[in-house]
């Protein structure tokens, strides 16, 4: 019962880990035209799981759980991360996102969080959210099972939130395509994996990138 209530606790949308801010490309998908109604959004979220979650986010996470606290092996996943993301948008919202959710860990004094931290500052690490995310979540005491279904949660349930609050679809119908996309996660998060951090989500990333320049946005990326 603690194992479950810990994971509760640090992949609650309560947790101040700045993920609100952020919409991993949804925004741009609702700004070029994309439906993102149940049938679109529940396309568009599946593919993420797939095609960046999967073979990058979900990679690099389990790299830096195995990391051990080793700075330099975490250093080395920061980089592989951010030449696997190509649109400039979704590197920097990794960036922030990793950012104050390890803020909120050095604050709450989590072990290696401020060494962490100090490697960031120092250039010696970028900080991107998935690597972030297994380091902090090893030190609470939380297995790599449950931090990689974790992530997969944040991502989908991320993705989901953002539409609700562009209004591009309703609150029952999100929780259908959330639920479509959780058993992609759970077929995802069995499977070994691959050795290489890569990600190929063009349609997200091109619509990331142009709204970029937008004059209006709701959300950093």
């Amino acid at each position: 019962m603690s194992r479950l209530l810990l994971a509760l606790q640090h992949a609650d949308s309560a947790f101040p880990s700045g993920g609100f801010a952020f919409s991993s490309g949804i925004e741009g998908l609702a700004a070029v035209g994309a439906p993102l109604d149940r049938q679109g959004l529940t396309a568009a979220v599946i593919a993420t799981i797939r095609h960046r979650w999967s073979s990058s986010d979900r990679v690099a996470l389990v790299r830096a759980y195995q990391a051990g606290g080793d700075l330099a092996r975490i250093g080395a996943i920061d980089l592989a991360v951010e030449a696997a993301t190509l649109a400039e948008p979704l590197r920097t919202g990794s960036k922030r996102n990793g950012g104050a959710l390890l803020a909120a860990h050095v604050r709450l004094a989590t072990p290696g969080a401020a060494e962490l931290r100090s490697a960031i500052d120092c250039g010696r690490a970028l900080g991107h959210l998935p690597v972030v995310q297994g380091v902090v979540w090893r030190a609470v005491g939380l297995p790599q099972a449950d931090a990689i279904a974790m992530s997969g949660y944040a991502t989908a349930g991320g993705l989901v939130a953002a539409a609700v609050r562009l209004g591009t679809i309703g609150a029952i119908d999100a929780q259908s395509a959330l639920a479509a996309a959780l058993a992609v996660v759970a077929e995802m998060s069995a499977v070994e994996p691959e050795a290489e951090i890569e990600s190929f989500a063009p349609w997200v990333d091109a619509a990331a990138a142009r709204h970029a320049h937008a004059h209006l946005r709701l959300f950093a990326s």
